[in-house]
C-alpha cells in the first residue's frame, strides 16, 4: 500500500521537527504523508506569516511512476523516479533522510545496501518498519509492495550508532555515521521516550513546553 499504519504518525512527527533539518529526502514516499508532514512542521509550525513561503528543501524518491499525482508534486520540491539504490547514489547530501515502511519491501541484502547508501548521503536517518510486517503482495499493479523482509533492533543497532523510540507496531530508529551526532541526540530521543510512558496529565503539562504559541506578529513592538 502507499500508506502505513498511523500509530506512528505523531512520533515521527515530533522527531522531525526535534532534529529541525533544512534538507529532507524521502524515500519511498507512496501517498506523501511523511512530506506533508514534515512541510507542516518544518515550515508553517513556527511561523505567522508567509503562509505559503517555503524554506527547506523537501524531495522524494518514488519507484513506482503511477503513484505521483498532483499532490506529491505540490508536496516535494523534486521528486526522483527510479529505484532508490541506483538514485541515491547520485544526489546531494540531506539533513535527514526518511526510510518509513520501506525496509520491509527489501530482502535483507538490498535492504543493507538502502540503509549504507542512506547513511552516506544523510546527516541523520529516520527508520521506521513494522515489527510483525502481514503478507502483503502487490497493490496497484505494483509488485514492490510485497512485503519481503523483517528487521530487528539488533540488527539495526548493527549497522552504524542508533537511538530507539517507544512505539508499539513498529521499529523506529534514529541513525547517524557519526556516534558524537547520535550522542547528541541522545537526551532528545531519552525525553520522548519518557514522555511517551508519563501519564497523560503530566503530559499536558510538559506540552506546553514542547508547542509553545508563537508571538502574534500583529503586536506592534
Amino acid at each position: 500500500m502507499p500508506s502505513s499504519q498511523f500509530g506512528q504518525i505523531s512520533l515521527l512527527a515530533w522527531l522531525i521537527q526535534e532534529l529541525d533539518p533544512r534538507s529532507v529526502l524521502d524515500v519511498g514516499p507512496g501517498f506523501g504523508k511523511y512530506g506533508f508532514i514534515a512541510r507542516e512542521f518544518l515550515e508553517l509550525w513556527w511561523r505567522t506569516t508567509d503562509y505559503a513561503k517555503r524554506t527547506r528543501r523537501i524531495d522524494a524518491i518514488e519507484v513506482f511512476e503511477p503513484y505521483i499525482t498532483a499532490l506529491q508534486r505540490s508536496i516535494y520540491d523534486e521528486i526522483h523516479v527510479g529505484d532508490a539504490l541506483s538514485v541515491l547514489p547520485n544526489l546531494a547530501p540531506y539533513d535527514l533522510v526518511l526510510l518509513i515502511d520501506v525496509l520491509e519491501h527489501f530482502d535483507k541484502s538490498d535492504g543493507l545496501r538502502l540503509i549504507d547508501a542512506a547513511l552516506q548521503k544523510g546527516t541523520f536517518v529516520v527508520i521506521s518498519t513494522p515489527k510483525n510486517p502481514a503478507p502483503q503482495g502487490a497493490h496497484f499493479g505494483n509488485v514492490h509492495e510485497r512485503h519481503v523482509s523483517v528487521w530487528t533492533k539488533r540488527e539495526i543497532a548493527e549497522i552504524a550508532p542508533s537511538l530507539f523510540l517507544h512505539e508499539p507496531q513498529s521499529l523506529v530508529a534514529l541513525l547517524s555515521a557519526s556516534k558524537d551526532r547520535i550522542a547528541k541526540k541522545r537526551p532528545t530521543i531519552l525525553f520522548m521516550n519518557v514522555y511517551d510512558n508519563v501519564p497523560v496529565p503530566v503530559r499536558r503539562l510538559l506540552s506546553l513546553r514542547l508547542a509553545p504559541h508563537p508571538p502574534d506578529d500583529r503586536v506592534a513592538d
